[in-house]
């Protein structure tokens, strides 16, 4: 058959992005299909402004141990719409560059939401256009609790967009999205409260560093009402809102924030009527190189639920691009890649956890550090970073890194390299530590707080 295009790819984020035209430099003739702006979740209301807003929440802490330094500041003021204003410039320049990108690729732009009419044909508004292969990239979208007055929760999506900032604000949800914001929104001021049905947040990740994490946040300006679940709300769109708990207890706020998940945004897409499958919340199925149950569609990022992170997104379309039209067939490998947590404390994560590893190997150490961070010794700060090294006796691998505190993303990045080369306890040891820093703390612990299999 003759197509109108080699390629089309569903979504303009970072994933279907980086695959429309790394495609198209391989020669394929290609069209990309996005209903929103260009760059996705990431890039529009995902990890670009919300560390660009996680930055500004640390100006207030930040005035404040500038004093233990000698410098005498008068009382800062924040100005949400200055804050907001900015962010909106840096995202806009950001849609620009990759409306250029795709340009120069001499990718096909179409703009408005796609939906599979036949398996080799979508239409997009009043279009219908075919292809020989299609990528689709449609990302996630936020979730809301089915729960009465459920329309005054805001999302991800809205909140980076307030006219000003609320006073009273709760933050529903226990996952990394929850304590991001509620860091964010309690570092600019606003009086928040976090809510989670567990006894902490961030179920899933290693139990050490959700104890260490817990700890601080019970020393910072943040009300934690934890096991609790929010039955409903009542109260008006522009006015205060009443939180109803399960226990009948009440909560006045003037903004309520639901970050209880993200699902895949694959509802419109007819998936069903042309034979892809999809899992029960709406995830595309794929194999190792992304193929789905149609031969010739295939699907990377959020949309797949795999592992819901924009670098793994793009390496995931690179990869597909090398398999379809670089003759290097490969697959995307999902092991020691470094997470974080831009929350306050930050968290990033490398490996196993502890529970992970105990599951998986018989025998192993445990290494850990709890200290102040040399910036906060003199502001008097009781801030405490934590970290963590896990090592299988078998063979002295290291198999997971862990820390929560100052800069904990910057510091792990060059450990996932060590860790992806198969990085022993021997050669962390072996290696010789920036003094002072908080980083070195990784290459000088020596003997293990804890054993397991011995």
């Amino acid at each position: 058959m003759t197509y109108d295009f080699d390629l089309i790819v569903i979504g303009g984020g970072s994933g279907g992005v980086r695959g429309a035209r790394m495609a198209a430099a391989k020669g394929a003739k290609v069209a990309l299909i996005e209903g929103d702006r260009m760059g996705g979740t990431c890039v529009i209301r995902g990890c670009v402004p919300k560390k660009l807003l996680s930055f500004a929440a640390h100006g207030f802490d930040d005035v404040h141990h500038l004093a233990g330094y000698g410098y005498k500041i008068d009382p800062p003021k924040f100005d949400w719409s200055v804050l907001i204003a900015a962010k909106d410039q840096e995202i806009n320049r950001l849609e620009g560059g990759y409306d250029t990108l795709l340009e120069r690729a001499n990718v096909t732009v179409f703009r408005g939401w796609a939906h599979f009419s036949t398996p080799h044909h979508v239409q997009v508004g009043e279009k219908t256009l075919s292809a020989e292969r299609f990528l689709i990239a449609s990302g996630g979208q936020a979730n809301v609790p089915d729960i009465p007055g459920k329309e005054y929760f805001l999302t991800s999506n809205e909140v980076f967009d307030l006219p000003t900032l609320p006073p009273r604000i709760a933050v529903y949800g226990g996952g990394y999205i929850a304590v991001e914001f509620a860091g964010i929104f309690s570092g600019l001021g606003a009086d928040t409260t976090l809510i989670y049905r567990g006894d902490k947040p961030l179920r899933g990740f290693d139990e050490g560093v959700r104890a260490h994490f817990y700890k601080e946040l019970e020393k910072k300006p943040l009300h934690l009402a934890m096991e609790r679940s929010i039955a409903k709300i009542e109260g008006s769109p522009a006015g205060s809102k009443t939180l109803i708990f399960q226990d009948d207890s009440t909560l006045e706020v003037d903004m309520v924030m639901a970050a209880t998940g993200r699902s895949p945004l694959t509802r419109d897409l007819n998936l069903a009527n042309i034979g892809v499958e999809t899992r029960a919340n709406g995830a595309i199925k794929v194999d190792a190189f992304s193929q789905t149950s149609q031969p010739h569609i295939y699907a990377v990022g959020d949309v797949t639920d795999r592992m819901a992170l924009t670098p793994v997104a793009i390496n995931e379309a690179m990869a597909f691009v090398d398999t379809l039209y670089g003759a290097n067939p490969r697959q995307q490998s999902y092991s020691n890649i470094a997470t974080a947590v831009f929350s306050n404390p930050e968290i990033c994560t490398l490996g196993l956890t502890e529970q992970q590893a105990r599951a998986q190997y018989p025998r192993g150490r445990i290494y850990t550090a709890t200290f102040r961070a040399m910036r906060h010794v003199l502001p008097k700060v009781e801030e405490k970073t934590f970290m963590k090294i896990l090592v299988e006796d078998g063979g002295d691998r290291v198999v997971g890194v862990h820390v929560v505190g100052l800069h904990a993303a910057e510091v792990i990045q060059g450990f996932a390299v060590a860790m992806n080369a198969g990085a022993t306890k021997a050669q962390f040891d072996a290696t010789v530590g920036i003094h002072p820093t908080s980083a070195e703390e990784l290459v000088t612990m020596r003997e293990p707080s804890q054993t397991w299999g011995n």
